[in-house]
């Protein structure tokens, strides 16, 4: 049974999409990008907008009882792929071993002109 994930704890859908889809025992979030859920304003710089992103994420996770250990995939997509090693960085503060699968790319634009979006896939335990 397919089951729209809706929380508050990170931006809702701003289009025709869910924040996540529940599919039993694994859920498939949507794209963070660094709005901040409570004012939908965006920090400004990689490090800042890579947080946002990542407590975005986690406010998902949370409204579904999990947490970035549940997480075993993660797409971090970002507008400039020098900016990749500050990411990594950032990235490794959420996420503890046995770290998720992960691809990071390098998109021509993301939506409302962010320098990063990251989507996780979790696996309820």
């Amino acid at each position: 049974m397919k089951e729209a994930v809706k929380t508050d704890k990170a931006p809702g859908a701003i289009g025709p999409y869910s924040q996540g889809i529940d599919m039993g025992n694994m859920i498939f979030f949507s794209g963070q990008i660094p709005l901040n859920p409570t004012t939908g304003e965006m920090p400004v710089g990689i490090e800042a907008q890579t947080r946002q992103s990542l407590d975005n994420v986690k406010g998902l996770l949370e409204s579904q009882g999990l947490d970035f250990s549940n997480v075993v995939k993660t797409t971090v997509f970002l507008d400039n792929m020098d900016d990749f090693v500050t990411v990594n960085g950032i990235y490794a503060e959420y996420f503890v071993e046995p770290y998720p699968a992960r691809s990071a790319v390098e998109v021509a634009k993301l939506p409302k002109g962010a320098l990063i979006e990251v989507e996780v896939i979790a696996v309820k335990s």
